[in-house]
């Protein structure tokens, strides 16, 4: 084990950093191994990451120097922030300067940082079509996140960037399809006919992140935008219905609508779905999906994922 490099994980114990920590760590002939970072080792997430193999070190983002003990001797990183966990932009770029500094200072050699684009780019905020969130931003998610890019650029981190997207696993969680008062299972996306969705199975966040640090320097300073599929909402919904096995109707619901639900995230995914819409040519369009397979051979299509995962649905 002394001579593999190591590769610290944030979020360990969460989706996208237990998928990077699964990935490097079900390939004993990479040269990696891993050192899982989380705010609590003692948590059964955590042991399990141990039984693995993992080496798991306590580290907080709200305790810098924890962070840059946990960076100390390491050859790489992937690294990612939860802004779920507090909702609040203005704490996720705090976290960036944390992760950016401590990797600065260790000297990482190839960090892969799970991130996504600042909507203002495409869409300035006096443009008016969506409601500017927590003073400055569209999508707090995306903006603080594509934001905080050169914050590593800026320290000297030798950084891939990668773009995520919208989870495969969100149509399980939030937005699976409902029984109609007509009794016909129904897909309601706020996203307008016709346009794009690009998806991904989250676990490929991981494993695409550990193909890239096994690419090397080839990657550093490049964007790699990920998804597994890009379909319509008409498109998902057919697909779930052969995965089912019963019809599956999709649902536009208005942007404006959406973002008047009574839920704590409701204007922020409204936006974020907008900008999905508006934006799909751009934003699908930097997702070259036979470019990342030849990253990625492994990436998953929403059939592979739904061939994986269709039993876990529970309709009504």
């Amino acid at each position: 084990m002394s001579n593999k490099k190591i590769i610290a994980v944030a979020g360990a114990t969460g989706a996208q950093g237990g998928g990077a920590a699964r990935a490097i760590l079900a390939d004993p002939e990479s040269g990696f191994t891993v050192r899982a970072l989380t705010r609590n080792p003692d948590s059964p997430a955590a042991r399990e990451l141990a039984a693995l193999g993992a080496e798991v070190v306590r580290a907080d983002f709200d305790d810098e120097p924890t962070v840059h003990k946990a960076f100390e001797g390491a050859y790489g990183a992937f690294l990612v922030t939860n802004f779920f966990a507090h909702m609040s932009a203005a704490k996720e770029t705090e976290e960036i300067e944390v992760l950016a500094r401590a990797a600065g200072a260790a000297g990482l050699r190839h960090v892969v940082w799970s991130t996504l684009e600042d909507t203002r780019e495409l869409l300035p905020l006096a443009d008016g079509r969506m409601p500017v969130l927590q003073e400055k931003y569209n999508v707090p998610h995306f903006d603080s996140k594509g934001e905080g890019n050169k914050l590593f650029t800026e320290a000297g981190v030798p950084t891939t960037f990668l773009h995520t997207t919208f989870y495969f696993q969100g149509f399980l969680q939030y937005f699976g399809p409902q029984r109609g008062e007509d009794g016909v299972l129904t897909l309601s996306l706020p996203l307008e006919d016709g346009r794009l969705l690009a998806g991904v199975d989250v676990a490929d966040i991981g494993r695409t992140a550990f193909a890239i640090l096994k690419g090397g320097e080839h990657f550093i300073g490049q964007t790699v935008s990920l998804a597994g599929d890009h379909l319509t909402g008409a498109q998902y919904a057919e697909k779930l219905a052969s995965a089912l096995g019963e019809p599956v109707r999709f649902q536009s619901v208005p942007y404006d609508f959406f973002r008047t639900l009574d839920f704590p995230l409701a204007e922020e995914l409204g936006n974020m779905f907008q900008y999905y819409g508006d934006f799909d040519q751009e934003f699908t369009g930097a997702r070259d999906l036979n470019r990342l397979r030849e990253i990625n051979p492994a990436l998953k299509s929403f059939d592979d994922w739904l061939a994986e995962n269709a039993s876990k649905f529970e309709v009504k």
